[in-house]
Order: C-alpha cells, then sequence, then structure tokens
C-alpha cells in the first residue's frame, strides 16, 4: 500500500529534472547567442572588407604598383586566363569601380573639364585659339630704326609629353624670311614672359611700310623638329610708328601647312573587369605629303603614359605611299580603373624615311583633360564600358 507522499516525491522528481533541463537549455542558447553575434560580426567585417570601394581600389593598387615595373610582362598576360579568385573580383569591380568611376570621374570631368556649356566654351577657345602674344612696335625716324619689343604670351598650348611647352618667337619682316631674330627659349611655360627687344637699324621709313611683321611662335624640341604653336602677322603701313605701339594678338594656326596635318579614325574599348583600354588604329586621310615626290610612308605609334611616364609603346606597319592608309591594328594595354585619371594615351602619325630620320606627321594627345574632341572621345569611352567607340581627330603638330 503506497504512501500519500510518494506521488508527491516523483512528482519533485521530474520537476527538478525539468528545472536542471531548461537551466542547462538556457545556458546553452545564451551561450550559442553569443558565439553567433561574435562571429556574425567578424563575417559581417570581412563582407564589408570586400565590398568596399576602398578595399577594392587597395587591391587594385596592388596590382597597379607592378605595372609600371611589369610593363609588357603584364599587358601580355592574357585576360581569360586569370585564376577563379580574380574572377570573383571581377564580379564585384563593376559594381564598385565602373559606378564609382562613371558618377565620380564623369562628374570630375564635368567640373574641370569640357562638360558644360560655360567650361566648353572657355576650353573650346583657349584650345582653337592656341594662346595670345603681347608686343610693341614703333620707328624711331632720327635713327631709321625699327624697334620690336616681345613682351610675354599667355595660355599657349601644351606641346611636350610633360603637359608643358618650351617657347621661343621667331620675328620676320616679310617678304624677307632670309634674316630673322629669335627670343630667348623660356623652359616648361606656358605664359611665358619675355621682354626683349630688338632693332632692325639702318631701315629707311620707305621700305618698313612695305614689309610685314611676322611673329611665329614655336615650342624648342631639342632631339627633332621644333613645333609650330602659333603666328601673327601685321602690316607696319597700318600702324602708326610714330610712337610704340602695344597689342595684344590672338595666335593663329601657322600657314606653313602646319594646319592640314590630316585626319586618323580611332576607336577606343574600355574593359573595366580586365582593368584594360583597345585602341584600334582604323585608317587616316588627307595626309601631309612629308616626301619629295608627293607622298609619305606612314605608319602610327602609340604611347601609354602615366603621370608623364612613358610605360609602353606600340606601333602599326608602315603603309607605302599612301596619304589615306588603312590600318585596322589594334593594341591592349592594362589600365586599372583609378589609374585613368593620371593616364594619357598619345598617338602619333609618322613618316618613315630610310636615308634620314622619320617626320612626325600629326599628334593626338586622349585623356580626360585634353582638348574638346579628345575628351569627348574619353568621355564617351568610360560611360560606353565593353563597348568600341569610334571618332575621327584632326592630326595637331
Amino acid at each position: 500500500m503506497s504512501s500519500p507522499g510518494a506521488p508527491t516525491r516523483d512528482v519533485l522528481l521530474v520537476s527538478a529534472i525539468i528545472t536542471v533541463s531548461l537551466s542547462v537549455t538556457v545556458v546553452l542558447c545564451g551561450l550559442c547567442h553569443w558565439c553567433q553575434r561574435k562571429l556574425g560580426k567578424r563575417y559581417k567585417n570581412s563582407l564589408e572588407t570586400v565590398g568596399t570601394p576602398d578595399s577594392g581600389r587597395g587591391r587594385s593598387e596592388k596590382k597597379a604598383i607592378k605595372l609600371p615595373a611589369g610593363g609588357k610582362a603584364v599587358n601580355t598576360a592574357p585576360v581569360p586566363g586569370q585564376t577563379p579568385h580574380d574572377e570573383s573580383d571581377r564580379r564585384t569591380e563593376p559594381r564598385s569601380s565602373v559606378s564609382d568611376l562613371v558618377n565620380s570621374l564623369t562628374s570630375e570631368m564635368l567640373m574641370l573639364s569640357p562638360g558644360s556649356e560655360e567650361d566648353e566654351a572657355h576650353e573650346g577657345c583657349s584650345r582653337e585659339n592656341l594662346g595670345r602674344i603681347q608686343f610693341s612696335v614703333g620707328y624711331n625716324f632720327q635713327e631709321s630704326t625699327l624697334t620690336v619689343k616681345i613682351m610675354k604670351a599667355q595660355e599657349l598650348p601644351a606641346k611636350d609629353f610633360s603637359g608643358t611647352s618650351d617657347p621661343f618667337v621667331k620675328i620676320y619682316l616679310l617678304p624677307d624670311k632670309k634674316h630673322k631674330l629669335e627670343t630667348k627659349v623660356k623652359r616648361k611655360n606656358l605664359n611665358p614672359h619675355w621682354n626683349e627687344t630688338f632693332l632692325f637699324e639702318g631701315f629707311p621709313y620707305e621700305k618698313v611700310v612695305q614689309r610685314v611683321l611676322y611673329l611665329q611662335v614655336l615650342d624648342y624640341d631639342r632631339f627633332s623638329r621644333n613645333d609650330p604653336i602659333g603666328e601673327v602677322s601685321i602690316p607696319l603701313n597700318k600702324v602708326d610708328l610714330t610712337q610704340m605701339q602695344t597689342f595684344w594678338k590672338d595666335l593663329k594656326p601657322c600657314s606653313d601647312g602646319s594646319g592640314s596635318r590630316g585626319e586618323l579614325l580611332l576607336s577606343l574599348c574600355y574593359n573595366p573587369s580586365a582593368n584594360s583600354i583597345i585602341v584600334n588604329i582604323i585608317k587616316a586621310r588627307n595626309l601631309k605629303a612629308m616626301d619629295i615626290g608627293g607622298t609619305s610612308d606612314p605608319y602610327v605609334k602609340v604611347w601609354l603614359m602615366y603621370k608623364d611616364k612613358r610605360v609602353e609603346k606600340k606601333k602599326t606597319v608602315t603603309m607605302k605611299r599612301n596619304l589615306n592608309p588603312i590600318f585596322n591594328e589594334s593594341f591592349a594595354f592594362d589600365i586599372p580603373t583609378e589609374k585613368l585619371r593620371e593616364t594619357t594615351i598619345i598617338i602619333t602619325v609618322m613618316d618613315k624615311d630610310k636615308l634620314s630620320r622619320n617626320d612626325v606627321i600629326g599628334k593626338i594627345y586622349l585623356s580626360w583633360k585634353s582638348g574638346p574632341g579628345e575628351v569627348k572621345h574619353w568621355k564617351d569611352m568610360i560611360a560606353r564600358p565593353r563597348q568600341p567607340v569610334a571618332q575621327w581627330h584632326q592630326l595637331k603638330a
């Protein structure tokens, strides 16, 4: 016969077991929740590190550091052969790189280059007019001397790889081209000050008024021919020479034929996943004849520049005796996304000469800070990734 307290002990035992089990469960749940929070935080931090544009740029910078040193070895590496890890990087890059590039770079170009109407008008004016020059001229009747003073120039275009010029001025009294005077060369200066005075002594006034004062601004080049920048001419019979007259004149393209050097059709294709730009030299038309026979033997050099330093050069084949050559040659250059702002592609059309030095027919500077036509091509390339964007360019001296 069971006592009335026996069921009570069983109930108490079961209750104790349930209580202990619940306590252990609560402790285990709390421990699991704590572990989950810690592990989740670490996982989130790792995802943020991989996914943020800053970290993506950091990885690209490490790769890009090898670019100048690697040179051609990096450029010749085929894109399809990259490892799966690189493929995952590529999948995250279009979101972090392309969108950032189109938004940030394009907005910068709109502010700093001809994007708005006001900036485009200003840039177009400075590029098309080639800058301007200040000079003065007068005649001393007692000493029969014509005085010409070259004072300064402003907003000259850059002719050198470094983004500047080494300008000087030649002075003629046309139609006489045999006798000329020259200023000093101002190194790396787009707004030079000369303040040099030149005297044409023993020059009767009757002959002076029959002459045309001709000033030609050139960029001095130590290793090749000097590049014409622009010219100014003023008939002296239209000037009051009784006292020194000061003039500001816009420079015009030189009339020696340098303004009609021909055109080049090329396409640019930017691939943000592969960090590359493909330059396709398609064809040229109406090239300037550089040989005695009235023709040229053109070929095209393509230089990749980064921060005014030469990184890599490629060139096409030479087309014999052809002023309208068809090249259809493509060249790939490795350019990380964050390096685009400091990158320039310089395209030079050359005339091959067996007996002497090759002549430069004309050049094109492609970057986000070049002339209006070049900037438009560059912006179109960025806005339309993985698509060849073709455009005609006028060759410049």
